[in-house]
């Protein structure tokens, strides 16, 4: 099996690269840069490490690029998974757990109204959600003891309680919110490639509080999940997208 991950910037790429044997090749394509490592115990998987960027268009530009390339290449992707850090909301995700999502939903395409917001879906364009395969979430839940629920994509991150309530009214089984896994799961979905988002909590959705942090233990969670998470895509059946 071969897995691409996408995280934001490279602290959440190294991070997840802890999780496996300390060498990596590193390679480009068009478009992208990767690292590929291999479990330590000497499984088949193989998971190639991206870099993507910062937000929703970079994230599912780079993502498409290495999608693309491997599918010119005769050697597609079973699963992308966009990984990384991120707000949690409180209580329900206390900052140094582990989120993984079963809807993948962006909280702000959309427009203003007098009404309030519209989602791009109620103007008659696009979607505003994915779908990961619900035995998969399940299963890497159990294994890694993550909390399941919705993770938001936004384009500005939350900084004040009141938007914080905002969301959570729009989206009451929100636990996570971050940059880029609505990108991710757009450039998967057009390759016809399931989607996974594993989100490690390392602030509170809401203030910004930079003294309060944890983005060290947020990173090191998220280590431990990678470590975790061969022997469920190993046993995983691609082809069941949703039992």
């Amino acid at each position: 099996m071969r897995v691409l991950v996408a995280t934001a910037v490279p602290a959440e790429r190294d991070a997840v690269a802890a999780a496996f044997a300390p060498s990596a090749r590193e390679y480009t394509v068009p478009g992208a840069s990767l690292s590929r490592v291999a479990p330590p115990d000497g499984r088949s998987t193989v998971f190639d490490l991206l870099a993507a960027g910062v937000g929703p268009a970079a994230a599912a530009a780079s993502t498409a690029a290495a999608l693309t390339a491997a599918a010119l290449a005769e050697a597609p992707y079973a699963l992308v998974v966009s990984a990384g850090i991120g707000g949690g909301f409180q209580p329900d995700a206390p900052v140094g757990s582990l989120v993984i999502a079963d809807e993948i939903t962006v909280a702000d395409l959309g427009a203003e109204t007098a009404d309030g917001f519209v989602p791009v879906t109620e103007l008659g364009f696009g979607v505003v959600t994915h779908r990961p395969p619900e035995s998969l979430v399940r299963e890497v839940a159990a294994v890694t003891g993550a909390r399941t629920g919705v993770v938001l994509t936004v384009n500005t991150v939350t900084g004040s309680a009141g938007r914080a309530a905002g969301l959570r009214r729009c989206h009451p089984r929100a636990l996570a919110e971050a940059m880029e896994g609505f990108g991710v799961a757009e450039a998967a979905a057009a390759h016809g490639v399931p989607v996974l988002e594993i989100r490690a909590v390392s602030n509170p959705v809401g203030p910004r509080d930079r003294a309060a942090w944890r983005i060290g233990d947020a990173l090191a969670a998220l280590t431990g999940a990678f470590g975790k998470l061969t022997p469920v895509l190993e046993s995983w059946n691609p082809h069941d997208r949703t039992h």
